[in-house]
């Protein structure tokens, strides 16, 4: 069996020519599974008939399953998601659909994942304790925001935003990731706009000089997590290989828009990370980029950890502002289900 979710516009029409039919049918098709959400080839009507039974008896389109919804008192939903693809093993994932609240909701974010678990074992994150079980496919990644997308059909608001910000580092599975991210921002495909969705690396400099050359790509995030190397060594041990100092000379030769910035996250770690002298050293490293940063509470896990006060945390911020560096907390949704940040560990949670 063919599988069909993941494949581009071009080997969509290629495939098409392989069954004798006219390039365009493969445009069709494409069209049919990503922008109209149709997984069955029954539901493809803009496709002839006898298409439609020669897709139905001869490929698949192999969704992620949803083992169990967790539902969040803050709206937020983790989904459990099972994959059992064709080739590589059968594993489970998470997801977060998270929707604005409030009279002037107008979106709805996405978290998906890019591996099940993650080798970078950053020490404040859940995720690590998982360890990498395999790298996804870009069928697997695309198939996440499908089937969240599906699942929330009756209830999506008009904008849909999208961060690859859930298990793994999406850098060290680079060619599925952007097979999967070049679906997903084709108008023609799933349409999202770059401006809307947000690649996040722990700091894998050649990812970074590689995005860099892409032509359409998405906004970037770097997880900075520290104000000096000593201190991003002992929770972050990519830092050995990638410094500091490598990091953001990638990040000052990375190209952006007139009006463009890179996104810096900054988890903040009681006693650890949230110093005034931290705040300053942040700034300094800052110095000449064009930054925002996202200063995120660390929330609550079974690791050697503690959140910082309400007062460090307005301090640290304070500081950052006065220094010219535009600096904005974020506290993570979901944290009652384990879906907020760093949290995602397919641990089980009352639903």
């Amino acid at each position: 069996m063919i599988e069909l979710l993941g494949k581009s516009a071009e080997e969509l029409r290629a495939l098409a020519e392989l069954w004798g039919e006219p390039p365009y049918r493969g445009d069709q098709l494409y069209h049919a599974l990503y922008a109209e959400r149709r997984f069955d080839a029954a539901q493809m009507t803009n496709l002839p008939a006898a298409l439609r039974e020669r897709i139905a008896a001869g490929a698949t389109i192999r969704l992620p399953r949803i083992a169990r919804r967790y539902q969040s008192t803050d709206g937020s939903i983790r989904y459990l998601l099972s994959l059992e693809a064709e080739t590589g093993a059968a594993v489970q994932v998470e997801a977060v659909f998270m929707p604005d609240v409030g009279d002037d909701a107008r979106r709805q974010t996405i978290c998906i994942s890019t591996q099940a678990g993650c080798a970078v074992d950053c020490h404040f994150c859940l995720t690590a304790q998982l360890g990498l079980k395999r790298n996804l496919s870009a069928s697997e990644i695309v198939g996440q925001v499908l089937i969240v997308l599906e699942d929330q059909r009756d209830r999506l608001l008009p904008q849909t935003n999208v961060v690859l910000m859930g298990q793994g580092e999406p850098l060290l599975n680079y060619d599925a990731v952007m097979a999967a991210l070049r679906i997903l921002l084709d108008p023609k495909g799933v349409g999202l706009a770059p401006r809307h969705v947000t690649l996040s690396t722990s700091g894998i400099v050649p990812g970074i000089d590689r995005l860099a050359q892409e032509t359409v790509r998405p906004k970037l995030a770097i997880s900075l997590n520290a104000s000096n190397d000593e201190q991003r060594d002992a929770i972050m041990p990519i830092n050995r290989k990638y410094p500091l100092a490598v990091l953001l000379d990638a990040c000052r030769r990375y190209p952006l828009g007139p009006r463009g910035y890179l996104t810096f996250e900054y988890v903040l770690l009681g006693g650890f990370n949230d110093s005034p002298e931290d705040a300053r050293r942040v700034a300094k490293l800052l110095a000449n980029i064009p930054a925002k940063v996202n200063l995120i509470p660390w929330n609550p896990g079974e690791l050697p950890y503690k959140k910082p006060t309400k007062e460090s945390v307005e301090a640290f911020r304070q500081i950052l502002l006065d220094k010219g560096i535009f600096a904005f907390v974020r506290h993570s949704r979901g944290q009652d289900i384990m879906a907020a940040c760093g949290q995602l560990a397919l641990i089980e949670t009352r639903a």
